[in-house]
């Protein structure tokens, strides 16, 4: 699906997304990635069921106010242990489908929220 959307200059939009990818930008990625509103990141996690601590301590670390977690095609929640790190550093996440994570990025990013598209796409 194409999304039309007017952004800031610099500024990141998620411009379509499928099975599979999403493009950024016009630029398409078929791997796992964070996107914020400055650049897009490739996230090295394998899997939702790969899904670790580490993956929560790294998005934490990018110190958004917001993380929405798209889990694929379809909606699923992580453990909840794994998420401490964004529990302990007072960040919200919101889980949802990719589909869902791409439009809500687009809309708090164009806000000017400091949101965290966390995308798994396999």
């Amino acid at each position: 699906m194409k999304l039309q959307l007017t952004r800031a200059a610099g500024h990141n939009a998620i411009t379509a997304y499928g099975e599979g990818y999403v493009t950024v930008n016009g630029a398409r990625y078929e791997t796992n990635l964070i996107v914020l509103v400055d650049r897009v990141l490739e996230w090295n996690t394998a899997s939702f069921e790969a899904l670790s601590v580490a993956d929560f301590e790294q998005l934490a670390e990018l110190d958004p106010e917001v993380v929405l977690l798209g889990t694929g095609a379809r909606l699923r929640f992580p453990a909840v242990p794994l998420t401490r790190p964004l529990v302990e550093a007072r960040l919200g996440l919101e889980v949802m489908d990719v589909q869902a994570a791409c439009r809500t990025f687009n809309i708090l990013a164009s806000e000017g929220r400091r949101v965290v598209a966390a995308l798994l796409l396999r």
